[in-house]
């Protein structure tokens, strides 16, 4: 297979982008390292069933003739973090939002399939728990850019089901719950390398608002398996899936959690959330994601537990050396 994966220099697409090349498979890539990392592929670099491009997604010279040769097309290249959305609305809301067109719209003209990766962000700030794909949401205003990604990301979906109904392009989409694990880096506000890295070094583990949000943390080794029968499985295209883990937890017991598996010393710090991203900030209490459709139509759970993911991912940064 010949597969082409938009931001597969980033922490998810450089995983699955091993795994097909594990697999035999040859596989493209194309990120423009505005949050991915040379240093996620560059081990990768040489091999000749994998070639790389240091480009913006957007730009249709380079993905019509990419997704041309390409039997399936990852689209993962976005804007990630809620701390970046805050911080960087518009150039976040583009970096989502003109990839997705380009990509698609390509996809369409040569029948190619198409994986969009979308998020949890999507459901808002809904209440009933467990989050089925069917639901209804209930986002927040739109003067509080920090909804912008939700619904960034949710006019993806739209697009990508309007040519679903419109050309009978082959589509998959995958909301994802908090993915974590190596290669993940804490400057976008992703929790758990912030609390190790602070862990490993003794600091304190700043932990926003009350702490008793809870939160579904799942391995990224868990999912880019699940992604890879997602492609594989004619029963999802055209469908919305769940994918993450069903274990909640408080992001005070995650706190207190990561010190343990570090045996650290650090202290809990609760920052109120106007300190850290401003003013008038909304925050989901509760992320918990129904996972039975993923079982149903391709036979997938996530198999690690919040531990191993913490030890996998603390052992990474002890051997990278980037706490």
């Amino acid at each position: 297979m010949n597969y082409l994966i938009t931001g597969g220099a980033g922490f998810i697409g450089s995983h699955l982008t091993e795994f097909f090349l594990q697999r035999g498979d040859n596989v493209s890539i194309v990120d423009d390292l505005s949050t991915g990392a040379w240093q996620n592929v560059a081990r990768l670099d040489g091999r000749p069933n994998f070639h790389a491009y240091i480009a913006d997604a957007a730009d249709e010279k380079l993905m019509e003739n990419e997704i041309r040769n390409a039997d399936f097309v990852f689209h993962l290249a976005s804007s990630v973090g809620v701390k970046l959305i805050v911080s960087r609305p518009v150039e976040s809301i583009r970096k989502i939002v003109r990839p997705t067109e380009t990509v698609v719209d390509l996809c369409a003209k040569y029948r190619k399939p198409v994986l969009l990766t979308s998020t949890s962000e999507t459901y808002g700030k809904s209440e009933s728990v467990p989050f089925r794909e069917d639901m209804d949401v209930t986002l927040g205003p739109s003067c509080k850019n920090r909804w912008a990604y939700a619904i960034a990301k949710l006019l993806d979906e739209f697009y990508l089901l309007a040519h679903r109904d419109q050309t009978s392009l082959p589509v998959y989409i995958v909301r994802l719950f908090n993915v974590v694990g190596p290669r993940q880096t804490g400057a976008y506000g992703m929790v758990l390398p912030r609390f190790i890295s602070a862990a490993l070094a003794n600091e304190p583990l700043q932990v926003y608002g009350a702490g008793d949000q809870t939160r579904c943390f799942s391995s990224v080794f868990d999912i880019v398996e699940g992604l890879a029968r997602v492609s594989a499985s004619t029963r999802a295209q055209g469908e919305v899936v769940n994918m993450g883990s069903n274990h909640e937890i408080s992001i005070k017991e995650l706190a207190k959690r990561t010190i343990e598996l570090c045996d650290s010393k650090s202290e809990i710090q609760f920052i109120p959330y106007d300190q850290a991203y401003g003013p008038n900030f909304d925050d989901m209490q509760r992320r918990v994601p129904s996972l039975d459709k993923a079982k149903e139509l391709f036979d997938w759970n996530p198999k690690r537990t919040l531990d191993e993911i913490i030890i996998e991912t603390r052992d990474w940064l002890k051997e990278s050396g980037r706490f």
